[in-house]
């Protein structure tokens, strides 16, 4: 068995395609999504990651701000700005790219930007509501993850999903949107004691723990949909996932590759956030 791609850059393209019209019609009335990301420092992959987003708000026909601050900005001048953009009623998505320089408390920062303009999801407002069933903004890329899978056809009810990861960015919120969708759900992580026997009985994989090739084709279940989160430079300055790509294509029914899987279909989630917090507000 070979498996299918899930191509998540054409994916994301036809998305935020469906973006661009929409706010096209928006215009007419003088009206556009704004979004505003702060940049702290001089972290060259965030700074790819901000460039990518600048331009996809171009590209949508968003109003878009980008902030880049110094590596030594104080708390008080982060919270500042922040505080300044909750009140601008041209931004309606606030983003603050992650991570940050170690002096500045994340925790703190996440927490001042208001939950109605929480692109990013991160808030724990917005954790609170994913997990009682509220509606919220979700966090960007397990939210692309759900919508690669349903892009395909793939009915995950009654499925058996196993996630490897449990952070608060990917691997927890992305467990409660497959429980939505009425999967079984597994998270494993480093404490799990036979990762193997979990992955083999799974009928949908999500790995995002950051660790290159780690899961092999002998883990996958024929037939399963792998969604590979994880993005990692190798010393030879390829990039691979988490998933060993060309082992657990042989086993899977469909697979995302690294890069064009699940990377392109972020950006496109923010942007969509980006318009239903506008539609909100």
């Amino acid at each position: 068995m070979t498996a299918k791609v899930i191509d998540g850059k054409e994916i994301a393209k036809r998305l935020r395609e469906s973006i661009k019209a929409e706010v096209d019609k928006l215009k007419v009335d003088g009206k556009v999504p704004g979004l505003a990301v702060i940049l702290v420092g001089i972290d060259p992959a965030s700074q790819v990651y901000v460039g990518h987003k600048e331009k996809a708000c171009k590209e949508a026909g968003f109003h878009s701000e980008v902030y880049k601050l110094a590596e030594n900005t104080s708390q008080e001048e982060l919270l500042s700005l922040i505080d300044k953009l909750n009140n601008d009623t041209n931004i309606h998505g606030i983003l603050v790219q992650l991570p940050l320089p170690k002096h500045l408390d994340e925790k703190e920062v996440i927490n001042k930007i208001s939950f109605n303009k929480d692109v990013d999801g991160f808030h724990p407002l917005s954790a609170g509501a994913l997990f009682v069933g509220e509606k919220s903004l979700v966090p960007c890329t397990p939210k692309g993850c759900i919508h690669l899978i349903k892009e395909v056809g793939y009915d995950l009810k009654g499925k058996k999903a196993v996630v490897v990861g449990r952070s608060n960015i990917v691997g927890k919120p992305v467990s409660i949107l497959l429980l939505n969708e009425n999967a079984t759900v597994t998270i494993c992580h480093s404490r799990t004691k036979d990762l193997k026997a979990e992955l083999l009985e799974a009928d949908v994989v999500v790995a995002a723990i950051g660790r290159p090739n780690f899961v092999t084709g002998d883990m996958i279940k024929p037939g399963a949909v792998v969604i590979d989160v994880g993005i990692n430079r190798l010393d030879n300055g390829k990039l691979v996932g988490d998933v060993e790509y060309e082992s657990a294509a042989e086993k899977a029914g469909w697979i995302t590759p690294v890069p064009g899987g699940v990377g392109p279909m972020t950006i496109a989630m923010l942007m969509q956030n980006t318009l239903e917090a506008f539609k909100s507000l």
